[in-house]
């Protein structure tokens, strides 16, 4: 396609007489890294959370790939091809790493949930999960249970559950949150093969990692996007940097 996976339109989101995003207009395009960055406060979870459909906007519009889901409950969103990882990971930690991929692979097919057993046992979904595995790096641990795995190796689990939903637009929430710089480099090193494949929106502080992935970068201060544009235009805006100095903030 040629116009943007994600549209967003003058988005926005008033809490009693506090705007919390005001009047937001960004988009992501087919392929590409767009990142999000901001001061703590600056309305970056709000505008993730309209997105998914979590929290209602009060005004503006969202489309995914031309539609309009601005409306869409959560499961019809990610029906359409919306995936989205948290900073505090999402998955089943008594359940085995392939246990946890089949079944995003089984809701994908349109299964509902309550079939889960059918997930632990039917081999095309766990042959297709391992397939999803592998591409992450996580093949080896298939059979560990999710709460055995480091900080790091569920950052990765979370990364192989979106994808195995086929998504068309992935919402990454923080993905180095609490890594390592050795985590942290295989992270960026994960989502830059992913480049081209599948657009993303990146939700991200860690500013290298920010700056080695993005395509785009918009800043959003207080309710608005302030900047967008290329890391090097980014990096050398004065207002960007005023905000971010007067958080204690350094853009690297």
């Amino acid at each position: 396609m040629s116009g943007p996976i994600l549209g967003v339109s003058g988005l926005t989101k008033r809490f009693g007489g506090f705007v919390a995003t005001d009047n937001v207009t960004m988009d992501v395009r087919p392929g590409e890294v767009h990142a999000l960055i901001g001061p703590n406060g600056a309305g970056k979870t709000t505008l993730i959370a309209q997105l998914v459909g979590e929290l209602r906007q009060d005004a503006g519009a969202i489309t995914l790939e031309g539609r309009d889901i601005g409306t869409l409950p959560t499961a019809t969103r990610i029906g359409l091809g919306l995936a989205r990882t948290f900073q505090i990971t999402c998955l089943l930690p008594e359940y085995t790493v392939l246990d946890n991929v089949a079944v995003a692979v089984q809701i994908r097919q349109g299964h509902s949930f309550r079939f889960w057993g059918d997930a632990r046992r039917e081999m095309p979904l766990r042959q297709a999960a391992l397939g999803f595995l592998g591409n992450i790096g996580l093949a080896a641990r298939a059979d560990e249970r999710v709460a055995n795995l480091s900080h790091g190796e569920q950052k990765e689990l979370e990364l192989a559950v979106a994808l195995a939903t086929k998504p068309r637009l992935l919402l990454l929430d923080e993905p180095m949150a609490g890594l390592g710089h050795a985590e942290s480099r295989r992270m960026v090193d994960l989502l830059t093969g992913l480049k081209h494949r599948v657009g993303m929106l990146l939700v991200e502080h860690d500013m290298d990692a920010v700056f080695a992935l993005a395509d785009r970068i918009s800043v959003l201060v207080y309710g608005r996007i302030i900047a967008s544009g290329t890391a090097e235009e980014i990096r050398d805006n004065p207002e960007v940097r005023a905000a971010y100095l007067g958080e204690g903030d350094e853009l690297c």
